[in-house]
């Protein structure tokens, strides 16, 4: 067989370039397929036959392997019945643990006998060559098998490729283009490789269309499964910190930091930075002129509100800046450790302020602070709850029912009496 080097040398390089895999894994994959096709030709089932093909020559090796075993690798059937004899490997598989050991067979294992007859200094585990007849003539059937496992070599390669590439970058942010639609989960071509976004890491209400460019941030590379899975995020809170890193230069470099973040996707974010430099105003940095940086993320996040506040080491202080954009009148501090409480009291104009649209602003304040905080009105800074007061309020507006019932009642018969009078108008 007449074997065009050059031409092979070039489809090797081709094929690492396009699938970013090391060009000799690309030749291991050639001549693992060159190896079964050799078995299905002229070996037996079960032997282990290896390959190897010289660059420079354009010339083709085989060998079979066999390895020493003894008791400790597999098991000795002495029962004198035949039994089919199976294709076991001594090995242990990598991550299982089984009591059962392989059963012996002479077509890939050896005794450590009958190896140091071969190889005086042999020793179990250790894989015993024999050099095979060289052939170059395969048949249709073995060219196939020579093809389906090149194809699943390089399979192998180019998925241990992008883990190792893209499980490096996980916590980067990333641009792709929405590729597909399947189950709820968003599939994202990167490029080398597609990434997946499940319905829960995708920003509420936000919608995607396909050949659509967007930033992703990397949450997870799965490598346990048997297609890789990329998992990205745009609903997570490191989306938020990875931006804000991209858009304000003075965090990139370390003067500002970002030291909480609390995030309901889509509605309201709130950050709290912190200056190493005096000289640095952390929030007019991360707002920056007319406000173009803060709007810079805020538009990746589909016009997401961002809040930013100034960190504070003083609790007080660092409470009183969470509930912005509400002004906070005190602040009592209760409690130690998980039972840690802030009481909050602010001007009763102030009060559905600092509570937000569905508690939100309060919520995200306290997740930003890791405070439980109570928020009262000035008028209640002590007394009864909240909750206590609108019970009071629907009391008072059940005993004041009975009488707008007799007002719509009396309303309802006058207005019967004037269409009574009406219709006795017209018939005269």
């Amino acid at each position: 067989m007449e074997m065009d080097l050059k031409a092979l040398n070039r489809a090797i390089e081709q094929v690492s370039e396009e699938k970013g895999i090391d060009s000799k894994r690309v030749l291991e994959a050639i001549e693992g397929s060159i190896a079964a096709a050799y078995k299905k030709e002229y070996e037996k089932k079960g032997e282990i036959i290896k390959a190897a093909l010289d660059q420079k020559s354009g010339k083709l090796r085989f060998w079979q392997i066999k390895m020493v075993v003894d008791d400790t690798l597999v098991r000795f059937d002495v029962d004198g019945e035949e039994e089919e004899m199976e294709v076991e490997d001594a090995r242990p598989v990598e991550g299982e643990e089984s009591d059962v050991l392989p059963r012996y067979n002479p077509v890939r294992h050896m005794t450590l006998e009958e190896a140091q007859r071969i190889k005086k200094d042999a020793k179990v585990g250790d894989d015993i060559e024999f050099e095979l007849e060289s052939h170059e003539e395969f048949g249709r059937i073995a060219a196939q098998a020579a093809k389906q496992v090149i194809l699943q070599k390089l399979r192998e390669a180019e998925r241990e490729s992008i883990v190792t590439e893209f499980k490096g970058r996980e916590g980067e942010v990333v641009s792709g283009t929405v590729q597909r639609f399947e189950r709820g989960n968003t599939f994202i071509d990167l490029g080398r490789a597609t990434g997946v976004m499940p319905y829960r890491e995708g920003i509420p209400g936000e919608r995607y269309n396909i050949g659509e460019r967007l930033k992703f941030f990397i949450k997870k590379v799965d490598d346990e499964s048997r297609v890789p899975a990329i998992i990205l995020s745009r609903g997570d809170a490191d989306f938020v910190r990875r931006l804000f890193e991209l858009e304000i230069p003075e965090i990139n470099e370390g003067l500002i930091e970002i030291k909480a973040i609390a995030r309901e996707a889509g509605s309201r974010t709130k950050v709290a930075v912190l200056s190493s430099d005096e000289s640095i105003d952390p929030v007019g940095s991360c707002v920056g002129q007319r406000g173009t940086r803060i709007m810079a993320v805020s538009n990746e996040l589909g016009q997401e509100k961002i809040d930013v506040i100034e960190y504070s080491e003083d609790p007080v202080a660092f409470i009183e800046a969470a509930l912005s954009p509400a002004e906070v009148d005190s602040v009592e501090l209760t409690g130690e450790g998980e039972e840690r409480e802030a009481v909050v009291v602010v001007p009763d104009d102030e009060l559905s302020l600092a509570i937000g649209r569905g508690g939100q602003n309060v919520r995200l304040a306290a997740k930003l602070t890791e405070w439980k905080i109570d928020v009262r009105s000035a008028s209640n800074p002590d007394g009864e709850s909240e909750d206590e007061v609108d019970e009071e309020a629907e009391e008072e507006t059940t005993e004041e029912t009975p009488a707008v019932e007799e007002k719509t009642e009396a309303a309802e018969e006058s207005e019967e009496v004037v269409e009574e009078a009406e219709s006795e108008e017209k018939s005269e």
